[in-house]
């Protein structure tokens, strides 16, 4: 008899994390109307929006760019990183900064050198962090994610802007009704699609900030290189790369760029590479490649049904890949170092 077996300890705290993951994040849309609506009023009045952030607070803020740019709003997505040895200059511009910890070295640097405040405001899931302390904030419910690998900490992001979104006028009812009935789709098919890959490229149009967290997330689980191009990027070029080794995982939405995404997905099925795509387009699935089919949804609610599938299939790939998923080696969940 073959021995099961067990889960490991980093794998059981994201088990945890995700467990309550829909339930915190309708509480923070709830519980931050009046900030959201504070921080709507000044990107109102700006025009202008700078996101900043490191890993999955930066992949956030990418996933949401489009959106406030769909509002009529001049956003960028810029990692914290970059700000500070590439300053952008922030005169006139409402100002996020995301940090779910609210502690990163980042964080604490790049405000030691900043002046005037009154239009920076916070994403946090620690009010009583430095973030928190040092400006106003929009705080996420159920405190700080305890699990190395972001899941609950993305979801709950998500939801905090959300309430901007909401608060400049989007409609939130289709992103809401995602998060309180979310949608179960397996993932074994497109497990067993990676299961031969060396590395997996995640890659989409509108929906890129999802695939640059899966594959931030898949990295950080499995340890192995995985990565995400843009998919004009990849198609410029790294399509070289495509071969039974190389497994894509594609994100295809209900919006205008869905076309592209199908394109893609042929192109990858033609060269050989084991395809994924994460379906919200009610468009045909595209032969040759394992579809996850979602309701129709763009924006929010295509993601928040997305989300928490592409946490599962990232979860079950670094569960078959290394003994201890989910217990760090070489990082800390909270990066106090540059």
């Amino acid at each position: 008899m073959t021995a099961q077996k067990n889960r490991p300890a980093g794998l059981v705290a994201i088990d945890r994390e995700m467990a309550r993951q829909h339930a915190d994040a309708l509480a923070s849309f709830e519980s931050n109307r009046e900030a959201a609506a504070e921080v709507a009023a000044s990107i109102r009045k700006n025009g202008r929006l700078v996101l900043l952030g490191m890993g999955a607070s930066h992949a956030v803020a990418r996933a949401v760019e489009p959106l406030y740019r769909a509002h009529g709003i001049d956003a960028i997505a810029m990692p914290l990183s970059e700000q500070l040895g590439q300053p952008l200059p922030l005169d006139g511009r409402t100002v996020i900064v995301t940090s779910q910890s609210g502690e990163s070295a980042e964080v604490l640097r790049w405000f030691a050198g900043t002046g005037d405040r009154a239009e920076t405001f916070g994403l946090t899931l620690e009010a009583g962090s430095f973030l928190g302390r040092t400006v106003p904030c929009l705080v996420g419910a159920g405190g700080t994610e305890l699990a190395f690998a972001a899941t609950r900490s993305l979801t709950v992001t998500f939801a905090l802007h959300l309430a901007i979104l909401a608060a400049l006028g989007e409609d939130p009812a289709a992103a809401l009704a995602a998060l309180k009935m979310p949608e179960t789709v397996a993932v074994d098919a497109a497990l067993a699609a990676l299961g031969n890959v060396a590395t997996v490229v995640t890659s989409g149009r509108s929906l890129q900030g999802v695939a640059e967290a899966l594959a931030l997330g898949l990295t950080e689980l499995s340890r192995l290189p995985c990565y995400s191009l843009e998919g004009g990027q990849l198609r410029h070029g790294p399509m070289e790369m495509l071969g039974p080794k190389i497994g894509i995982v594609l994100f295809r939405g209900n919006d205008p760029t869905a076309d592209l995404v199908t394109a893609m997905a042929e192109s990858v099925v033609e060269a050989g590479a084991p395809l994924i795509v994460f379906d919200a387009s009610a468009m045909s699935p595209v032969a040759g490649a394992v579809t996850l089919r979602f309701e129709r949804a763009s924006g929010l609610a295509a993601v928040f049904a997305m989300l928490p599938v592409a946490q599962r299939l990232m979860i079950a790939f670094a569960d078959s890949r290394v003994e201890n998923a989910g217990t760090p080696v070489r990082t800390t969940k909270i990066t106090r170092s540059e």
